[in-house]
């Protein structure tokens, strides 16, 4: 297999300190406008990285539900390897990717758990179903079987059959605060445009990064 040929050129219009809103909310929410326009499959898609108690470095994916000026918010299993990893260490990163456009926002932050009342409240906005999987699902813990899964699924489908699933002990949201947010267009030759915003007392000071 060979792969270190393998290179697209990037054609799309750039970005600069002229043309950024001031405030990288505004950028955040004009980017996501266009992405939420076009046809990507997972649009709110994010990885989220954490450092876990081993040492090493953890992303995976999670889907960003709700954003404000006062961050970033995704819901998880709080017993979850994520969820100990931010319970020890609540500063992470965040990655968007939009290969259709071009375009990666690299956020650095402070992870906090949101209130129960907004963790109920996108909880019972879920496909039952969905409800039902956050009661079966021990996440990140080790299970005998896929057949072991859907057992623990059926058992609860039952348990609740004909009523509104409440929302599990371990389960809520996390708003991720930033003091940080990049946003990285491509560009010809590889001369990337890189516009970073860093929180200060005094509000965003915006800078142009190398690529």
């Amino acid at each position: 297999m060979k792969i270190d040929a393998v290179r697209n050129e990037y054609n799309f219009p750039g970005i600069s300190r002229r043309n950024i809103a001031k405030n990288p909310f505004e950028q955040f929410e004009k980017w996501m406008e266009d992405v939420l326009d076009s046809e990507e499959k997972e649009p709110t898609a994010i990885t989220l990285s954490t450092l876990g108690s081993d040492g090493f470095p953890r992303s995976r994916i999670v889907l960003l539900k709700f954003f404000d000026e006062n961050g970033f918010v995704f819901f998880t299993n709080y017993n979850s390897e994520k969820g100990k990893a931010i319970e020890e260490n609540q500063a992470v990163g965040l990655h968007f990717y939009w290969s259709s456009f071009e375009r990666q926002i690299h956020i650095s932050g402070f992870a906090e758990k949101t209130s129960r009342e907004i963790s109920e409240k996108y909880f019972h906005s879920r496909p039952v179903e969905s409800q039902i999987s956050a009661w079966a699902s021990e996440q990140s813990e080790v299970i005998p079987s896929r057949e072991y899964l859907e057992k623990r699924f059926a058992k609860f489908s039952k348990q609740f059959d004909g009523e509104l699933p409440p929302l599990p002990p371990d389960w809520g949201g996390y708003r991720v605060v930033p003091q940080k947010i990049e946003f990285w267009q491509g560009r010809v030759n590889r001369l990337h445009d890189r516009i970073l915003y860093e929180k200060t007392e005094n509000g965003w000071d915006i800078k142009r990064l190398a690529p």
